[in-house]
């Protein structure tokens, strides 16, 4: 049984990709945000559950929606807030924006605005964690657009004839831009493609996180013993459209209000007040508040990128 710390803690973590996102959104409404921002409302508990199941060691390949991955796997909230404002102190330090955040200390191998890039990304770090004889899972966040791309088998394939430690986490959010996913794959269970590949894998309600939780960590499991890869396909549904100037009319309002009635907050905070209280839930989302407002003062007050700097990078990278 979970404890009331990490109910508590995998809370903190939805609760807070939720209010960063949405302040970020505001952000961008500011001008403040430059380029796309494909919020991640909705999906939280996939990037919480699968992350909490992952040791120290492992690595992440994330996504064009990848902010919850960040997130999750301990990013820094200033560092990433400072990114999207195009700050110095950002990850990228400002040059790669809401996209292409990286961070190695967490693992996380980064994120990409290509539809299914990092799948043979992933691929290839469970490669090399292979060669070197290292005991690294890595879980590639991708979504069901992804999963019509010719990486994806191609990258089953391989993962399955090496028995990679790879966990494929497919975030099927039903939508590949506005395409619902019933118009480009005749079986919308996506995970059942991996059978022809000798591949274990299964489907998971992704607004769970314990859910999703317990899966993930069959999953490493799985890989530590030498008989990955694993497919889990998380069935969820955003909140919104595609991006932030994608009002998602094409979204039934009927089904999204049925998937917004189990909100992976909501959920997640059925699972705390198992064991905790309302005013606990009060006191982690009021320091999730603060942490946030904090981040995007530092970003606020953080310098923009210098030039000179960049043009020296230009010449490191040209030789």
């Amino acid at each position: 049984m979970a404890s009331k710390e990490f109910l508590a803690d995998l809370y903190r973590q939805m609760y807070t990709i939720r209010v960063f996102e949405t302040r970020c959104i505001k952000l961008y409404r500011q001008g403040k945000i430059r380029g796309y921002f494909h919020p991640y409302l909705g999906e939280e508990a996939i990037a919480v559950g699968a992350c909490a199941a992952l040791r120290k060691q492992d690595f992440i390949v994330s996504t064009h929606r990848g902010h919850g991955h960040c997130i999750a796997r301990g990013a820094s909230i200033k560092r990433m807030i400072a990114e999207l404002l195009s700050k110095d102190s950002g990850y990228c330090k400002g040059r790669g924006g809401s996209m292409h955040i990286a961070d190695l200390d967490t693992g996380n191998l980064g994120a990409n605005g290509i539809v299914g890039a990092g799948v043979p990304i992933g691929v290839g770090a469970g490669l090399g964690s292979s060669i070197r004889g290292e005991d690294q899972v890595t879980v590639i966040f991708c979504s069901d657009g992804a999963a019509n791309n010719g990486v994806f088998p191609e990258a089953m394939n391989l993962a399955a004839i090496w028995n990679l430690p790879v966990i494929l986490m497919l975030e099927n959010n039903h939508y590949a831009v506005s395409t619902p996913i019933e118009q480009v794959a005749r079986n919308p269970d996506l995970y059942v493609r991996s059978a022809g590949y000798g591949i274990e894998a299964c489907k998971v309600d992704g607004n769970d996180v314990m859910a999703v939780y317990e899966k993930t960590k069959e999953g490493v499991e799985l890989c530590k013993s030498g008989k990955g890869p694993m497919v889990i396909e998380a069935k969820t549904y955003r909140h919104a459209g595609h991006h932030v100037n994608d009002p998602g009319a094409y979204m039934p309002e009927d089904k999204l209000k049925e998937w917004k009635a189990r909100d992976p907050l909501i959920i997640g905070r059925k699972h705390f007040l198992d064991h905790g209280t309302t005013d606990e839930i009060k006191a982690i989302e009021e320091a999730a508040d603060r942490e946030i407002e904090s981040a995007i003062k530092f970003a606020d007050e953080s310098p923009e990128p210098g030039v000179k700097e960049f043009l020296k990078a230009i010449e490191i990278y040209e030789g």
